[in-house]
């Protein structure tokens, strides 16, 4: 199908629309690879080399120009990032268990091939060690026309590229009421996310005097941000006017990117683009082009959350768990809670949370309050849930790490601030 009108793409969206009991929930994250005896970044040759040891696993490469760009298992993928961070891009599978045992079994192989190769994981949100131009590229082409096209937009946009990491969560949702009342609340409670899953203070081996660097460096990164109308009622219709008046990044045409220069959207749906003879876009490159917008969520044919740094193995299940308490579980109360909220001053907090974390104020009460507030409604959620995994425990096992970060009043950034500076040894930055 061409996509040639808004009723297309707001089709497109209801398509994504499920019953309940068909719910899924699939995981996204990032990790940096390093090799232990430089502190340097892995350049692709050796992300090459690590993926041939993946074989054994059972993975099968993704080719583009006969480049190996990433590779492919069932319902999972392993993709590149701009500076060769690795992403699994996990299935889309029924509750945190199972996602979390996907990742477990992920991580479990990937150190496997690590140890073979003396490389080690860096989970924080943004690389602690390298400068900009000390991080190498890999092949993948609309790197390319991204690292040429995204700083003219956001002067961190290539900070963003090759030196972040974070974690992501798709969910699903049941009507266009349901999403309204999710994406409301997933926007209104970005600043605590941000708080709460905070995990990269150390920028080029210093404390960065930020929390939340990676956050920092997405509010400064072209086509990304918090707009202000999110916190509207965002119904298909008028998600579908942004993403129609939203510019074009790159166009795949036939197996080249071209650069979307000034184009928007539409101008693409009324056939106006030249240098692709004018063709009509296809759901391909719809589902391309919502793939490029870069905001803190956003909604393809489910909702994707993208506002948590990448964290340790402690904690990787704890953000899907926390977000899939309040979304799946726990609705009604946490958009009542929201629904008071005033849009200025959840902009305000976005702003100040990745420096000030939990000290951040919204709404007359600090950040620390509200995911104290929003990790009691999450639990609950979970409760109601009530999926048992073979551990015989429900979801809010994963939630663990959360309720020690509220005892203790220290995220993840706090105790990497406390490690780097007894020594400054980087070594305490490696995943154990």
């Amino acid at each position: 199908m061409m996509i040639t009108s808004k009723e297309h793409i707001i089709e497109y969206f209801k398509s994504g629309i499920k019953s309940n009991d068909n719910f899924k929930v699939g995981i996204e994250h990032e990790k940096f690879i390093f090799d232990i005896n430089t502190n340097k970044r892995v350049s692709y040759q050796i992300i090459l080399k690590m993926f041939e040891e993946l074989y054994e696993f059972g993975w099968k490469p993704i080719l583009e120009n006969n480049n190996i760009v990433g590779l492919k298992k069932k319902g999972k993928s392993i993709t590149l990032e701009p500076g060769n961070q690795i992403e699994l891009s996990g299935d889309k599978l029924n509750n945190i268990h199972e996602a979390c045992s996907e990742s477990q079994d992920y991580l479990f192989e990937l150190n496997q091939v690590l140890k073979k190769l003396n490389l080690k994981i860096v989970s924080s949100g943004f690389d602690p060690f390298s400068k900009l131009s000390e991080v190498s590229n890999n092949p993948k082409q609309r790197y390319e026309v991204m690292t040429k096209d995204m700083p003219k937009g956001g002067t961190l946009s290539l900070d963003m590229m090759y030196r972040t990491c974070g974690t992501q969560l798709n969910l699903d949702y049941k009507s266009e009421e349901d999403f309204i009342k999710k994406f409301k609340v997933i926007n209104s409670i970005v600043p605590i996310s941000i708080a709460l899953f905070a995990n990269s203070s150390i920028v080029e081996k210093k404390n960065s005097k930020y929390l939340s660097y990676r956050s920092k460096v997405w509010q400064d990164t072209s086509r990304g941000g918090l707009p202000k109308f999110f916190f509207d009622d965002m119904n298909f219709e008028k998600y579908s006017d942004f993403v129609i008046n939203f510019p074009v990044l790159f166009i795949k045409n036939n197996e080249e990117y071209i650069s979307g220069k000034n184009y928007l959207f539409s101008d693409f749906m009324k056939g106006k683009i030249d240098e692709i003879d004018n063709r009509l876009p296809s759901e391909n490159d719809l589902t391309t082009h919502l793939s490029t917008i870069f905001t803190e969520n956003r909604l393809k044919k489910y909702i994707e959350l993208r506002s948590m740094d990448a964290c340790g193995w402690d904690c990787l299940c704890a953000g899907p768990a926390f977000n899939t308490g309040i979304l799946y579980g726990c609705l009604d109360e946490a958009y009542e809670l929201i629904s008071k909220w005033d849009k200025n001053k959840i902009i305000n907090a976005y702003i100040e949370a990745p420096k000030k974390g939990f000290n951040t104020e919204l709404m007359g009460k600090d950040l620390y309050y509200w995911a104290s507030v929003l990790l009691n409604i999450s639990n609950k959620g979970l409760e109601k849930r009530d999926i048992i995994g073979k551990g015989g425990y429900n979801e809010t096992n994963y939630l663990n790490h959360l309720k020690k970060i509220i005892e203790n009043k220290r995220t993840n950034a706090d105790h990497m601030i406390v490690k780097f500076s007894k020594n400054n040894n980087l070594d305490d930055l490696y995943d154990k």
